[in-house]
């Protein structure tokens, strides 16, 4: 009998999705700083909210996506609680990614940092996510270069998996060549270079064929199993140009001179061990505040501009959700790319606003003399609302939380019903330009609603949100009224914190 199935990794509440309510975003302004217009947002409240709350209006848009989730070791982490079961790990991580894969751009891709607690079980479930076929590399990051004696094997390295939205499109840069590495020891006046091999792999009878050495009369054949990489026609055209050499003393096998004008960069490797450690990070945390205040698992300032400069061009749009003290705002704002960092924490407070006003101020820690950061721009701060609705405290029922204006409760409603909030006249939003949404505290009837509907062109429809409406209201068609707080309880959750 034919057994049929997928391979999965399941755990316990991996199908208990929710509703998540996308809360509106309020700026505010006595903690944001520098340039006014800057689109750089720092968000501060809950990641799996503040996610939703991005996605209308950023879904398809973020080029690169770098998170450090805690790892789940099991330890008391000042900052996060960091000791979930597999089961609650994987129930926190599974919505995000969901909604992380929504934002990422076409072309975009998302590196995630981790170490051996779940790096395993993580990689089966971002399969699933994001599709076996978009996975791009594991990267092998050696974080530690002292040896920790006190354990059976002293751990070295933390994982960066690296996926894209769709691989066919992904924008992963070359390497910058080492210059270092090219001379011009005769003085070609093309400029520097490096001899590489003139052989081949494999074996093309076409490609195989005497060459001699001018100077020694020595004749060479391909290695064994392998060929001359062009014809000989092409060969005599190479070394009369003067880019065919014999060695450093001419006695050697062809080699072929690469100019450094002509170099195209180097595939980016799967082991980095030049990017800094979790010391040099954490050194970097103490300069900018104090030795008092650290933070636990800081990331080098080297390490996320080797993940940026590989993923993302100047003006592209990176997100952070899980910001920790700051360093992919920090190291995205010297580089000269857009960023949103969302952070839940106290340390959103004492960790990532002095540290990004410090960078537009100019400080010089981290890349900043490598990339002669000088400061500059700003950024915008941000705290999530509360929930739109809320439950009465002695009866099974709703009613708009009282924090919030008409205006906030008019865009919140947009948000939710995936509407643009953007007022123009009695229309509050709209969700193409046949479609518009209008809000109302005020008793809606036959006349009201005429009244809106005279405003619309042919074609167009409305949908109207209002607390009290007429009972038997003849609609024409193109019309539609909802209740709050009625119609709303079945779009989200207006209870959920986080998981």
């Amino acid at each position: 009998m034919l057994k049929q199935g997928k391979l999965e990794l399941t755990w316990v509440g991996k199908y208990e999705d929710k509703k998540i309510e996308p809360r509106i975003l309020i700026e505010d302004k006595s903690k944001s700083y520098g340039d006014p217009n800057t689109e750089n947002m720092l968000i501060h409240g809950d990641n799996l909210i503040a996610l939703k709350a991005l996605e209308q209006d950023f879904s398809g848009k973020i080029k690169c996506i770098y998170i450090d989730p805690p790892y789940n070791t099991g330890s008391a982490f000042e900052h996060y609680d960091d000791g979930l079961e597999h089961s609650e790990w994987l129930c926190m991580m599974k919505p995000r990614l969901e909604i992380l894969r929504n934002l990422m751009s076409e072309d975009g891709s998302i590196w995630i940092t981790l170490d051996d607690n779940e790096a395993f079980r993580f990689k089966i479930m971002a399969d699933e996510i994001f599709g076996e076929k978009n996975f791009v590399a594991t990267i092998i990051w050696n974080s530690r270069k002292s040896k920790q004696n006190d354990t059976l094997v002293s751990l070295s390295h933390n994982y960066i998996f690296i996926y894209a939205k769709n691989k066919s499109n992904v924008l992963i840069k070359k390497m910058p060549v080492d210059s270092d590495k090219f001379s011009n020891p005769d003085n070609d006046p093309r400029g520097p270079w490096v001899a590489d091999p003139f052989d081949a792999p494999q074996v093309r009878i076409n490609l195989t064929y005497p060459i001699e050495n001018p100077n020694t009369k020595t004749i060479y054949y391909p290695p064994q199993g392998r060929h001359w990489r062009t014809t000989e026609q092409e060969y005599l055209k190479l070394l009369n140009d003067n880019r065919i050499i014999f060695g450093k003393n001419g006695t050697s096998k062809p080699q072929q001179k690469r100019f450094l004008y002509e170099a195209k960069g180097v595939t980016p490797g799967t082991l980095w061990d030049d990017v800094g450690t979790a010391t040099e990070a954490t050194k970097e945390i103490q300069k900018l505040f104090n030795k008092e205040i650290s933070f636990s698992t800081p990331k080098p300032e080297r390490l996320i501009e080797r993940i940026l400069y590989l993923a993302t061009d100047k003006e592209d749009m990176v997100l952070d959700s899980f910001l920790g003290s700051g360093t992919t705002a920090a190291v995205a704002h010297k580089m000269g790319r857009k960023y949103i960092g969302i952070e839940l924490g106290e340390h959103c407070y004492t960790h990532c606003i002095p540290r990004l006003k410090a960078v537009v101020d100019g400080e010089q820690g981290g890349i900043s003399k490598d990339i002669n950061w000088q400061g500059g721009g700003g950024f915008k701060f941000y705290e999530l609302a509360e929930p739109l609705l809320i439950k009465n405290s002695k009866l099974p029922i709703y009613s708009i939380n009282p924090s919030y204006t008409f205006d906030m409760m008019a865009e919140a409603i947009c948000k939710i019903e995936g509407f643009k909030y953007k007022p123009i006249g009695n229309f509050h939003g709209k969700s193409s330009e046949n479609r518009f949404i209008h809000v109302t505290n005020e008793f809606v009837n036959s006349k009201y609603v005429f009244s809106l509907v005279n405003e619309l062109e042919e074609r167009q429809s409305l949908l109207i949100y209002c607390t009290k409406m007429q009972s038997d209201i003849n609609l024409p068609d193109n019309v539609e009224i909802k209740k709050i707080p009625k119609d709303l309880l079945n779009k989200c959750s207006f209870e959920s914190e986080g998981m």
